[in-house]
């Protein structure tokens, strides 16, 4: 009679204990998840059964584990930055993520293109307004949407991703769920003003991750987006609420769609005060940025052989750790 109701509990047991080990994951990574999950299913004699009702990316086998080249990255970037900005990406985590990193741009750029980068001239305006910001986050997702990949991931060319705990991260999803992850600048939802036949307007609050951290998409919930968000109906959407490109992917996934964002702590754009990301969580972080803020530089603080003078955005150094035989790391 023990043993039968042991039996009859334990898939709802393995359950549970997996959306713990998903909140565990945030401080430790997915590698102990998996471990433990395997564990725990060696313990039943209907394993196999019970593995196919777990999410694919924890299965016992591992036989639909999320690979890095499964994710689309998107860079968007401006033909002004390409030996500056652009440059500090193609040397450090870009020249591991070559194959799956498509970087967006206004500017023909032959000398990158002939060493075998993933240009994509959008043909968009190089300002920072609203249409030149949407026209790129339209071309970004039309460029995903036609590829195989299960991520549609975006960044901006002031970021640094680490590529394994971005897989790490998205490995905790269910793969075929409706997903938006990413950090929102804004403490509080966004209040846009859409608008409507004629002149009327109705008031739309709601989260959006802000693009100058990153955030990601499951493929499922990019081709829910599909009416709002392919071709030139992102930028539609984009002046019907008049706000820019990340903010116009929050209003669809939220209140088009009523998926709610995913709030993720690892990602980190320059609004921040990134002084407060340690070092020895640095393997952790999805991403990183720098950038000027209150009139400072706003960096992550890392000791390492290159100088601030030298490396003043610590993107080099943090390469460093994370892959210290690169052959320019000291």
């Amino acid at each position: 009679m023990k043993k039968r109701w042991m039996r009859r509990m334990l898939p709802a047991f393995i359950f549970t204990l997996s959306v713990f080990l998903y909140v565990d994951f945030q401080l430790s990574g997915s590698s102990s998840v998996r471990r433990l999950v395997q564990r725990v299913l060696r313990l039943s004699p209907s394993s196999a059964r019970d593995a196919q009702a777990l999410p694919p990316t924890i299965r016992a086998d591992g036989a639909d584990e999320l690979k890095q080249q499964d994710v689309f990255i998107a860079v968007k970037t401006s033909g002004k930055f390409h030996q500056t900005r652009l440059a500090l990406l193609l040397e450090t985590w870009i020249s591991r993520t070559k194959e799956h990193t498509f970087i967006f741009t206004d500017t023909e750029d032959v000398d990158l293109s002939s060493e075998g980068f993933n240009m994509v001239v959008t043909g968009c305006q190089s300002d920072h307004s609203q249409q030149a910001l949407s026209c790129k986050m339209a071309a970004e997702y039309d460029g995903f949407m036609a590829s195989d990949k299960r991520w549609f991931c975006h960044v901006d060319d002031d970021n640094y991703v680490n590529a394994e705990a971005l897989r790490s991260l998205l490995s905790t999803f269910p793969q075929d769920g409706d997903v938006y992850v990413g950090r929102a600048s804004l403490d509080r939802p966004i209040t846009a003003h859409e608008q409507l036949e004629g002149n009327a307007t109705r008031e739309v609050s709601f989260w959006f991750a802000t693009g100058g951290a990153g955030f990601c998409l499951s493929r499922r919930l990019a081709e829910r987006m599909v009416p709002w968000a392919r071709g030139a109906r992102f930028q539609q959407t984009s002046a019907s609420i008049r706000l820019p490109d990340d903010c116009t992917v929050g209003f669809i996934v939220e209140k088009r769609l009523g998926v709610s964002m995913v709030h993720c702590p690892l990602f980190h754009s320059h609004l921040e005060n990134l002084l407060l990301v340690s070092q020895r969580s640095v393997s952790r972080q999805v991403t990183l940025s720098y950038g000027m803020f209150e009139n400072k530089m706003n960096s992550i603080q890392v000791k390492g052989s290159f100088s601030k003078e030298d490396d003043p955005s610590r993107f080099r150094s943090v390469h460093c750790i994370l892959y210290p035989l690169t052959s320019w790391c000291p």
